[in-house]
């Protein structure tokens, strides 16, 4: 089914690369109009953090066209910011039609000495983050006559898995915050789902999840379709492509509401 986004406007959160940049592919297919978010886009990276964060090099990447596509730096953790980057989408396109709350970090380890900061980190971005966001394009979203806000989540917040309480849980979190707002907004005639999305081949999976002991990008990435091939039932991995597909249904599914979609090749199934 071909989904027509024509006039509305999208903001993507972590829209520079892997699954924003999916969404965001996505959307431009669409016709939408698109303010992608990152934090990355000036060149921010944490030195601390497992992997590295989106680059000004992966915006290039992009199909950037000032009429339709432009983008703007965000700090999901900081109102501040929020506002500012929903200011900057609305003073481009006059409006937020669709908010997809998308940035997200994720570090694993045990409980026993998992660090603090950490913890703190990830569930500012991946919970505090869908509140600042949603907060802030809120009236901009009353104001639409398809407003909806859709929030990446994942099968690891159906499902705890060891040595990843911290992740799991703020996206366990998620699921929780975009169920709670899909009740509170529906008098306002938004939706508010989640995408689930399940193993995608970015730097989440490649750089940190994934043991490996390959050294160059190729022998990753034959490793990481090989596991793939027997861990997920229908034998492949998913793609940013599909996560893509997928927001563009929850955009435009005008009774969808409250829905935790599972896109994850079998893995996740209820």
């Amino acid at each position: 089914m071909a989904y027509s986004l024509e006039g509305r406007t999208v903001l993507v959160t972590g829209g520079a690369r892997g699954i924003g940049a999916g969404i965001v592919r996505a959307f431009a297919a669409a016709g939408a109009r698109v303010m992608v978010a990152d934090i990355g886009i000036q060149g921010v990276q944490d030195e601390q953090w497992t992997y590295q964060l989106a680059s000004d090099e992966d915006l290039a990447k992009l199909p950037i066209d000032q009429d339709r596509i432009r983008a703007t730096h965000v700090d999901v953790t900081d109102p501040d910011s929020c506002s500012q980057a929903v200011a900057t989408a609305v003073d481009a396109f006059g409006g937020i039609d669709v908010l997809v709350n998308n940035a997200g970090v994720v570090d694993s380890g045990p409980v026993e000495n998992f660090s603090e900061a950490a913890w703190d980190r990830i569930f500012a971005v991946n919970c505090k983050g869908i509140f600042l966001m949603t907060q802030a394009a809120l009236a901009h979203l009353k104001q639409s006559e398809q407003g909806c806000v859709i929030n990446t989540a994942s099968i690891a917040g159906k499902q705890g898995h060891a040595n990843m309480s911290a992740y799991c849980g703020s996206k366990f979190a998620a699921i929780g915050i975009t169920q709670s707002m899909a009740q509170e907004f529906a008098a306002d005639n938004i939706r508010v789902n989640a995408l689930c999305p399940g193993i995608v081949g970015t730097a989440m999976w490649l750089d940190h999840l994934l043991p490996s002991n390959a050294v160059t990008e190729a022998q990753k990435n034959e490793e990481f379709e090989t596991t793939m091939a027997k861990t997920i039932p229908l034998g492949r991995p998913q793609s940013t492509e599909d996560m893509g597909e997928a927001v563009l249904y929850l955009a435009c599914a005008e009774n969808v509401s409250g829905v935790a979609l599972n896109v994850s090749g079998g893995m996740q199934m209820n």
